[in-house]
């Protein structure tokens, strides 16, 4: 496949977000234990960009995931899971020659030292997006173009294709978005993290946790010092772990930044797989929707709640009335709420006495 076009070149931005990355058959264990003695396997999806689409898809938007998978059976789930989210997936392209890349992880938290994660990605379809296989039409047919720091360290050519969607070019007109992703595994050449910073710089608006740049950047001053690290970027948002999330805007009138804080949730844990990518997704659908960077952040918190509170990697978010009542909690019943296993089935229609229930409850 050649190059589509550039920025600029699609008639209409009929999609809301443009997600751009791998997607990867998923194994969970039916068991707690070492990989060595579990003795069977669901199938699962897992990616950090689809994930996003597909959340974003299941909070009413129009969505579209583009990568790259074999012509094999774990291609055809891939597509079809994630089309059943609602994502459009048109645009994934399918490779005769490479396989579709494959996970197997364990159950136990991915903070212990017994959690153990083994990837069949070398190699595979994905680590081929490159400018000249990538649909540029597709990619730039969106409000929001969302990208992270994985896809580029899956290859030269992946990495290119990064670059390229992240280059400051006149005429791009699709807002970026960058998760930042820090993944020093997956790079093998050099550790990435100049790399990702310089593609952070690139970008609109950029996620990046505290943690991640402490390791990546040697940046441990705090948010403040992140943004003075990463100035371009007109929207920063700084994951602070269970304190919090604090958020960066610049005001095109004036050049300075306004500065948000939100506490993070109090939350009962199942699993924290995925939670970054729900954030990721409940400020982007807030921001689509124009609402206030504190109401941003607290979808935010929100949807990674909802990705806390359940094993895999992808959750059914809060109905939309839900989540907006929640957000629009005061700050003292905020700061108070706590969410358990099963808080997003609740009937929507409750949504304002489910929540002050909640916060009876805590």
């Amino acid at each position: 496949m050649t190059r589509a076009g550039a920025a600029g070149d699609t008639n209409s931005l009929d999609t809301d977000v443009v997600a751009v990355g791998e997607s990867m058959v998923t194994f969970l264990p039916s068991r707690p234990g070492r990989l060595a003695d579990v003795p069977s396997f669901e199938r699962g999806i897992g990616g950090a960009e689809s994930n996003v689409a597909c959340a974003l898809a299941a909070a009413g938007h129009r969505t579209r995931w583009v990568g790259r998978v074999g012509a094999d059976g774990f291609g055809d789930h891939l597509v079809e899971a994630i089309g059943r989210y609602g994502v459009d997936t048109s645009a994934v392209g399918r490779d005769p020659h490479r396989p579709t890349g494959i996970y197997f992880r364990t159950a136990d938290d991915r903070g212990t030292d017994a959690h153990e994660v083994v990837y069949y990605r070398a190699g595979s379809a994905a680590s081929a997006m490159s400018p000249a296989t990538m649909p540029y039409d597709a990619l730039w047919s969106g409000r929001v173009l969302h990208l992270s720091g994985i896809t580029a360290a899956l290859s030269a050519d992946c990495l290119a294709l990064v670059r390229d969607l992240c280059d400051r070019k006149p005429g791009r007109r699709s807002l970026v978005s960058f998760d930042v992703n820090h993944r020093p595994g997956l790079w093998r050449a050099h550790d990435g993290a100049d790399v990702l910073l310089d593609l952070a710089r690139g970008a609109d608006l950029v996620f990046v946790g505290e943690d991640e740049a402490a390791a990546a950047w040697d940046v441990t001053g705090g948010p403040a010092a992140i943004r003075a690290a990463l100035p371009e970027p007109a929207v920063l948002v700084v994951k602070q772990g269970a304190r919090g999330a604090t958020v960066f805007a610049t005001d095109h009138a004036t050049g300075c930044d306004t500065i948000t804080f939100v506490p993070a949730l109090r939350v009962d844990v199942v699993a924290p797989v995925g939670a970054g990518d729900a954030f990721a997704a409940g400020f982007l659908s807030a921001t689509l929707r124009g609402l206030p960077a504190e109401r941003r952040l607290r979808h935010g918190h929100l949807m990674a709640a909802a990705a806390l509170t359940v094993p895999g990697d992808l959750a059914t978010p809060p109905s939309r009335d839900r989540a907006d009542a929640l957000a629009a909690l005061d700050p003292a019943a905020w700061e108070t709420l706590r969410l358990r296993p099963g808080w997003t089935a609740a009937d929507p229609t409750r949504a304002t006495a489910v929540a002050d229930e909640e916060v009876r409850t805590s």
